[in-house]
């Protein structure tokens, strides 16, 4: 599979089955990722892998943060900017219908809304979690090294025949997880990522965000 056929066809899978994914293989996934664009070399990535036990901890830890604020804990990265403006506040409802579309709940059932939306602190049944550590010394230029080491580790996986979702869901609970993974103050915990085997027959897995066209974000100058 080419790099360019393995960028197609990656999506940001919401329903996984219970084969397991070993240590081995995810070790061979992150030493293949760790090969990714660094400015100045500084690797600023540190990675926190669960499984098992260690993840329906993280999976506690979540549940018990958001029966006290369901919210989620207020906090100086926030997912997304307040007053997002276009194209980028459109392109957000769009996807959320889609997605919500596909599980077959409509737009007043906030319950079940609220309950599919809570399967992002199950990992959504993926047998793996991998959380995404960054220094809070590093700037915007290490936060996208970071991004990208994100990235390829995802394209890496989908060449392997596993599946990913990246998480930022998990930002409403980080101050509680960056208590239990007893992270010293320096660092900050930026999300997480579902790794496992995906459920081809869940329809939510039929979902394909659209991409705006080249025409729409790229100029090209100095061209013949």
């Amino acid at each position: 599979m080419s790099v360019a056929e393995t960028l197609k066809q990656r999506i940001s899978v919401r329903a996984f089955t219970a084969e397991p994914v070993n240590a081995a293989t995810l070790r061979e996934l992150l030493d293949t990722a760790r090969w990714s664009p660094s400015g100045g070399n500084l690797q600023p990535w540190k990675v926190i892998a669960v499984s098992g036990t260690a993840k329906a901890a993280v999976e506690r830890v979540a549940l018990e943060t958001l029966m006290k604020n369901p919210a989620g804990e207020a906090g100086d990265h926030p997912i997304y900017p307040e007053g997002l403006t276009e194209p980028y506040r459109t392109r957000r409802y769009a996807i959320g219908e889609a997605l919500y579309a596909k599980l077959g709940i409509p737009r007043e059932d906030k319950a079940a809304r609220l309950r599919a939306m809570s399967r992002n602190f199950q990992f959504f049944g993926a047998p793996v979690g991998l959380f995404f550590v960054i220094d809070r010394s590093m700037g915007h230029g290490q936060w996208a090294h970071l991004g990208m080491f994100m990235q390829s580790l995802a394209l890496v996986a989908e060449e392997r025949g596993l599946a990913t979702c990246m998480q930022e869901a998990w930002g409403m609970v980080r101050q509680s997880l960056h208590a239990h993974f007893e992270l010293p103050e320096h660092e900050l915990l930026y999300c997480g990522m579902a790794l496992g085997h995906a459920d081809r027959s869940a329809p939510i897995n039929q979902l394909r965000s659209e991409r705006a066209p080249v025409e729409e974000f790229a100029v090209f100058k100095g061209f013949d």
